[in-house]
């Protein structure tokens, strides 16, 4: 009986250590088609070091491990799953290790979709792009291929549908989705920062700004919109709101841009 035990151990110690191996080596290793799509479509991995790169590309491969991403009446493609892992990493990949525990599986839809979430050709109201899902699609994100494929064109920079609702999600990981990430953020930066951005979103709202209207909306949606300005277009926003980017730095933990070398 004792040897059965010790064997019956033994047999899960082997079980354990060759499913955490196998799953170690599912992680880490990115397939090699990855470095030539994120070189020809995402800026920022391009402006990555090699080193960089190689991190951003497991970091990507550790969220794909976590995440499942399922095509809605459509064949899913290795770009597509480029798209959404490198989404998410880039807003977290000043911080040495994330997770999004408020997100279990991305639907990818072909097209826009309504709140019914339909998207067939004759259905009207058909206005959203992505969202982060609610009630019986909690821990869900839906995203439009059409408008994912189009946030990483190069005559769309700035405008990120996939990157913007990623921010949400890490927005809503305090419990509350109000552009103020409590998760990324000291407190004692909240209020600075809600004033910052009614001062922006006032400038939006007057037409005074180049940051795009839908960040008027609301705080939430401000961040959102601001963060894909900031990280797709980081030295026009250090020109244009040098106090913006300067706190969106402190608030990605993002010393420095990354430079090639």
């Amino acid at each position: 009986m004792i040897i059965t035990f010790i064997l019956f151990g033994l047999l899960l110690v082997f079980i354990i250590y060759a499913f955490s191996h196998y799953n170690s080596k599912k992680v880490e290793k990115a397939p090699i088609i990855w470095d030539d799509l994120l070189l020809q479509h995402v800026h920022f991995y391009k402006e990555l070091n090699p080193e960089r790169r190689k991190l951003f590309k497991k970091r990507m491969s550790i969220f794909l491990s976590e995440t499942y991403i399922e095509g809605v009446d459509l064949d899913l493609e290795e770009l597509d799953r480029v798209f959404v892992a490198a989404s998410a990493v880039i807003p977290v990949f000043g911080f040495k290790e994330w997770h999004y525990t408020n997100l279990t599986g991305v639907l990818l839809y072909p097209d826009r979709f309504n709140k019914d979430f339909a998207f067939e050709k004759n259905e009207k109201g058909r206005i959203i792009t992505g969202m982060v899902g609610n009630g019986r699609l909690k821990k869900q994100m839906i995203l439009s291929r059409k408008a994912l494929r189009k946030g990483f064109s190069p005559e769309n920079r700035g405008n990120n549908t996939a990157i913007h609702e990623f921010v949400h999600l890490i927005d809503k990981m305090d419990g509350q989705t109000d552009g103020v990430p409590e998760r990324l953020m000291e407190h004692a930066y909240s209020i600075p920062w809600l004033k910052l951005i009614h001062k922006e979103m006032e400038k939006i709202n007057t037409n005074t700004s180049d940051i795009r209207n839908y960040g008027g909306t609301n705080e939430a949606e401000f961040l959102a919109v601001a963060s894909e300005y900031f990280f797709e277009k980081p030295e026009q926003m250090e020109k244009k709101h040098p106090e913006l980017y300067k706190m969106l730095l402190q608030c990605f933990n993002v010393k420095k841009p990354d430079k090639k070398r």
